[in-house]
């Protein structure tokens, strides 16, 4: 009984801290306040703890030994490294969905990035993220593989929620629709090879992607640092 308490516990922490870090409100650079946490949460520093040590080694945070819990930058080394593992892990299930991908899986897909577009057409970001997400999880979502799927969402979670930026890239998003499109059509054909080689050289690749990236991730901040 205490353990599943214990670990209600963790999970609140860790669940209230990936909030706060998603709308921005714990910055990136910035070292967390402990005690007002603790105080804020008016629970014990165990769970505080363990929640840290989870973010810790799921890369959001890192902890000093002397100098406190820093939360960490999305820096241009760990997007790439992030780009090359997603590559390599959306490719492996789009192999291994092969036995069980239907035409109408291809359809969905299809409606899905049908979505993405309007949405843009539109301005809802928030529409266009969640079906981004849902397009993916066509195929990642019938790898049999829980580590590859955890490891994607929290690379993903990453790149984009935390904090989730203002605002898109409207010629990134064109394009990731184009490429979506084209991954439809290769998985619609059952050109299995061809799109998970697609998926990690060309939509994952950070090379391919790297103008847009230094776009979205950093000539923002560089033209705040200059106001």
């Amino acid at each position: 009984m205490g353990k599943t308490k214990d670990t209600s516990l963790r999970e609140q922490v860790y669940s209230y801290l990936k909030q706060r870090l998603n709308e921005g409100s714990l910055k990136p650079g910035s070292f967390l306040d402990l005690n007002a946490l603790g105080e804020e949460l008016g629970f014990s520093r165990t769970p505080l703890r363990d929640a840290l040590l989870r973010l810790e080694a799921e890369g959001f945070v890192t902890i000093h030994a002397r100098r406190g819990v820093i939360i960490n930058p999305l820096e241009i080394a760990t997007i790439r490294n992030s780009y090359q593992i997603l590559g390599a892990l959306e490719a492996a299930a789009i192999i291994e969905a092969a036995g069980s991908f239907s035409a109408d899986d291809a359809r969905f897909m299809a409606s899905l990035n049908d979505r993405m577009h309007a949405s843009l057409s539109q301005g809802d970001f928030d529409d266009y993220y969640a079906a981004n997400i849902a397009f993916h999880e066509v195929y990642l979502g019938k790898s049999a593989n829980s580590d590859l799927k955890r490891t994607v969402r929290i690379l993903k979670e990453r790149l984009y929620d935390f904090p989730r930026r203002e605002g898109y890239l409207s010629d990134w998003e064109e394009s990731s629709v184009g490429e979506h499109g084209e991954l439809t059509q290769l998985l619609a054909r059952g050109e299995f090879t061809t799109a998970a080689a697609y998926v990690r050289d060309v939509h994952w690749s950070f090379k391919a992607q790297e103008h847009f990236i230094m776009a979205y991730y950093f000539a923002r901040e560089a033209a705040i640092s200059t106001q």
